[in-house]
Formats: structure tokens, C-alpha cells, sequence
């Protein structure tokens, strides 16, 4: 018997897996639909009358109200009751940048769906930039955050606080702790969460160009003003004291605010065609670390996403100028091929690229992603990249890309597909509170902070199937143990899915890559 198939009886057996839902694990169309579905469990606020996810309620509706601003809206950033701004605006990016390269691939109702879970973002986005000089950054509530921090004056960042949310296990629709807001203020830094709010509305208005131009205009003038917050006064946001100890260690800025600034003026170069922002990127790559060939994409370090994105400008018109981009993205590439003799990317025993940390995925479906749009524009120019032992070819980024898509959907070591509700096994007991938690809907009497940690602690499965949702993933050994106390393997969250988004709309329309 295959090691594989005794892992597969271990759980059915000891983990409770079971085919709730019937579906190969290859219909990357299925896959899609699911994939989009998943951010209606992630929304705060008040939700719509076509809410698919029925299990979910109005939550969060007062948030703002310490400001005497609307600040309520937008996604949960994972299984918590928190919204980060921070990764809250890079899965926007990701959302909308799906949509731009990929758009044209899904089927329309879905096109509309992932329209919608942009939208659900932006309208978010932009009550957290409707204040000159201010940038809301999270809310919720931060245990060492006192009060008389949230009487100063600063720019939004976020909403919640972490440390009091985390010690609750309760739903969103219940919420009881604070609902602290967290705001920057000029002449306050937050470079990097404002410079990837500008990215996420720059990068929106070109997905609702031709369906709302209304819109997109709205979008495109907010991002060159938070633009401008951004990069005249630079710091991170976290370096702000009465930020610190809400946004860390969750979403601290590890990497440097400099990367965002690139980021943000890049897609506005993109939206907009303005030469300020080419200039700004010819004039500011070194100083800010263009250079730097950092391995690595994700909601903290954008490096290998924004020298993709920039390579296009060189590919399509070469601009010789941003070749040093080109050159990085290339470099990026060649760690990805396990025959380059440039490699250096980790893969586990079963070709899951790992980084370690906790929430691999995210890297595996950042990483899919920019494979397949770094391929995209290396064929409409008819060029490979060149490796040194080997020229390798856009087909071949795309089989990488497959080779990771399929990973998580299911050929892997464990026979499990890592989105639940999607094919026959997937994760029962998921690291999320609304999943695990009686829906409002059946257990409509309140449920206090510390009254959910019977539910936290049950062995059942989760009774809300959160569909959609891509956990943590396995460790560096393949194996995953739907441990629901194991954040960093069972935890989603709403920037592992948005990539996979625009993976799975090109690979529903090309099941077989050349």
C-alpha cells in the first residue's frame, strides 16, 4: 500500500475527514467558484440580501464610532474578528490584479462575484483615506493600548484589538471587546501600509475601468493622494509607538516600508500612464532597494511582485530604463526551477515550495501566481528567461505553477485537497472562530468571550463549512493534522486566497498549459 493511501485511512479514521462534497480535485472551475466565495465568510459589516454564506450575520457595526467616522466594512483578516489594513489592502492588490491579467477568463457570474469581493474591500479602503493627512490601519483591540492614545490624532490603519480578539473565541456577530481604532496621523509615518493602499486602489480602478469608470475614477484619485501621504512622510507603521503593540508581532512591517512605496508608485504607473510615476521608479530603484533581489511576495514584502509587474513596461515597450526589474524578476524565476543552477527555493518531500513561519501557502499561491503573469508577458514578446545552465520557456513557469496549484487541490502526499469544501477531503477543524462557533442562525443566544472555548477545544469538526477557504498548509514533512489549536497549519486567511484567485481562472481555462 502507498504511503499515501495509509494516510488517507488515518484520516478517515483518527481526523474525521469525510466527502462532504463530491468533486475531483483537478476541476479548477469548481475550485474557482469557491475560491471567490470564501471572502462573503470573511465580511464585517452589514451584509447583503444575496449573502451566499448563510451562516454569517451583521457584525462590526459600530466600528468607527470612537472617531466619530464610518469605519464598518471590509474583511476579517483571517479566523480572527480583527481587520488589518495592512494585509486587509494587499488582497485587494491581489484581487484586483486577478482580474486584470485573468478577467478574461472567467466565466462572467464569476467575473461579477470577484468584482464584488473587490468592491467589498475598496468601499472599505476608502473610508480608512477620507480624512486629509489620516490613514485608518486596524480595528479591533489591543490589550497595552490605552486610552488616551485613541484621542490623538493620526491616519487609519486598523480596526480591532488583537491581543484582547485573540484571547476570545468568540463569533463576529458577538463581539464584545473593544473596538479599538488605530489611526496615523501626518507627520506620523505608516509609508507601507499607505503605499499599499494606494497599490490596492490603483490597482482596482483598472479592474472596474470598463464595468464602473465612475468608480474607477474615485479609486484612481484616492490612490494618488494616499500615494502622496505615503511617500512624503516616509517610515513604517509600525515604528509609530501607539501603533506597535496593536499591529505586532501579527502585521508588523519586517521588511521596510520601502518596497511599498515602489509597489504603489508602479501601479499607478500601470492605472494611470502618468510619467511622474515612471519617472519615480527610474529615479528611486536604488535608494529604496529594487536592487535587493529579495526571493520573496507576500502582504509584507512585495519585491518579487513588483519587479513582475514593472518587467511588463520593459517587455512591452522596452524601457531599457526599469531593465534592472526585468533582471530581478528573471533571478526570482531561476530559484523557482529545481534544475537552475541559480536554485535555491525550498520544496518539501512531495514539491510544495516552503518557507518557514507558518501559513505556507501563502507563498505557494503568491508565487503561483506571478509565475503565471511573468509567463503571460514573456509570451506576448516571445521570450524565455535565461538561467544560465538553461533558457527556461513560459510553458515551463506554467507547469511550475500547476505543479503548486495542484498541490494544494489535492495531489499531495496526504491525498487532502487544503480548501475546504472542495473535492473529498479537505480540513474539518479549521483555526477560525465564526467556522467553529454555532452559527447565529442556530444558536441565536449570545456567546460570551470566554464561553466559545468549549468549542475551541472540541474535537468535532467545525459545524460552518467555511467553502472556499485555503488553511495554513502542511509542514516541511507534507503532513497536516486539521489541528484547529495549530494556527499557522489550520488558520486562512483572505491573502493566501486572492493570488489563487487569478491562479485558478487561468487554469479553469487551461487545464493543460503549453
Amino acid at each position: 500500500m502507498r504511503p499515501s493511501s495509509l494516510l488517507f485511512l488515518y484520516l478517515i479514521f483518527f481526523h474525521g475527514f469525510s466527502p462532504l462534497v463530491e468533486s475531483s480535485y483537478l476541476d479548477y472551475a469548481d475550485a474557482l467558484s469557491k475560491s471567490i466565495l470564501f471572502f462573503e465568510g470573511q465580511r464585517s459589516g452589514f451584509l447583503p440580501q444575496d449573502q451566499r454564506i448563510g451562516w454569517r450575520g451583521n457584525s462590526g457595526l459600530s466600528d468607527g464610532w470612537m472617531y466619530n467616522t464610518d469605519l464598518t466594512g471590509g474583511y476579517y483578516d483571517a479566523g480572527d474578528n480583527v481587520k488589518f489594513g495592512f494585509p486587509m489592502a494587499f488582497t485587494t492588490t491581489m484581487l484586483a490584479w486577478s482580474v486584470i491579467e485573468f478577467g478574461d477568463l472567467m466565466p462572467p457570474n464569476e467575473l461579477r462575484n470577484a468584482l464584488v469581493a473587490i468592491r467589498w474591500a475598496t468601499d472599505y479602503l476608502l473610508k480608512t483615506v477620507s480624512q486629509p493627512n489620516r490613514i485608518f490601519v486596524q480595528i479591533g483591540c489591543v490589550a497595552s493600548l490605552t486610552r488616551s492614545f485613541l484621542t490623538q490624532s493620526m491616519l487609519p490603519l486598523k480596526v480591532g484589538d488583537p491581543n484582547i480578539d485573540h484571547s476570545c473565541w468568540e463569533r463576529p456577530e458577538d463581539m464584545d471587546t473593544a473596538r479599538s481604532v488605530y489611526a496615523v496621523d501626518a507627520p506620523n509615518p505608516a509609508s507601507d501600509v499607505a503605499g499599499e493602499t494606494a497599490a490596492a486602489l490603483a490597482a482596482s480602478s483598472m479592474a472596474f475601468r470598463s464595468v464602473d469608470p465612475g468608480y474607477a475614477d474615485t479609486l484612481l484619485r484616492n490612490a494618488v493622494q494616499v500615494f502622496q501621504f505615503a511617500d512624503h512622510f516616509r517610515g513604517a507603521y509600525s515604528d509609530n509607538a501607539h501603533i506597535r503593540d496593536g499591529a505586532c508581532p501579527f502585521y508588523c512591517d519586517f521588511s521596510g516600508y520601502q518596497d511599498e512605496l515602489l509597489w504603489g508608485a508602479a501601479w499607478l504607473r500601470r492605472a494611470s500612464q502618468d510619467n511622474s510615476y515612471l519617472s519615480y521608479l527610474e529615479n528611486n530603484g536604488k535608494t529604496l532597494g529594487a536592487d535587493d533581489n529579495i526571493n520573496e511576495f507576500g502582504w509584507d514584502n512585495k519585491h518579487a511582485g513588483l519587479n513582475v509587474l514593472v518587467s511588463k513596461e520593459v517587455l512591452d515597450g522596452n524601457m531599457y530604463t526599469l531593465e534592472s526589474y526585468k533582471a530581478s524578476a528573471d533571478s526570482f524565476m531561476c530559484t523557482l526551477i529545481p534544475d537552475s543552477s541559480s536554485s535555491h527555493i525550498e520544496y518539501t518531500p512531495g514539491g510544495l515550495i516552503y518557507k518557514p513561519g507558518g501559513s505556507n501557502l501563502q507563498h505557494a499561491t503568491t508565487i503561483s501566481f506571478i509565475l503565471l503573469v511573468y509567463a503571460k508577458y514573456l509570451d506576448r514578446t516571445s521570450q524565455t528567461v535565461n538561467c544560465g545552465n538553461e533558457f527556461v520557456s513560459p510553458v515551463l513557469l506554467r507547469m511550475q505553477a500547476k505543479k503548486q496549484v495542484d498541490y494544494i487541490l489535492g495531489e499531495n502526499p496526504m491525498g487532502l485537497s487544503y480548501m475546504v469544501g472542495y473535492s473529498n477531503y479537505f480540513p474539518q477543524r479549521i483555526h477560525h472562530r465564526g467556522s467553529s462557533l454555532p452559527s447565529v442562525k442556530d444558536h441565536p443566544e449570545f456567546i460570551a468571550c470566554k464561553d466559545g472555548s468549549i468549542y475551541f477545544n472540541s474535537t468535532n469538526p467545525n459545524p460552518n463549512v467555511l467553502i472556499g477557504a485555503i488553511v495554513g498548509g502542511p509542514g516541511e514533512d507534507d503532513v497536516y493534522g486539521d489541528d484547529r489549536a495549530d494556527f499557522r497549519k489550520s488558520e486562512p486567511t483572505t491573502y493566501i486566497n486572492a493570488p489563487f484567485v487569478g491562479a485558478l481562472a487561468y487554469f479553469a481555462a487551461n487545464p493543460n498549459p503549453s
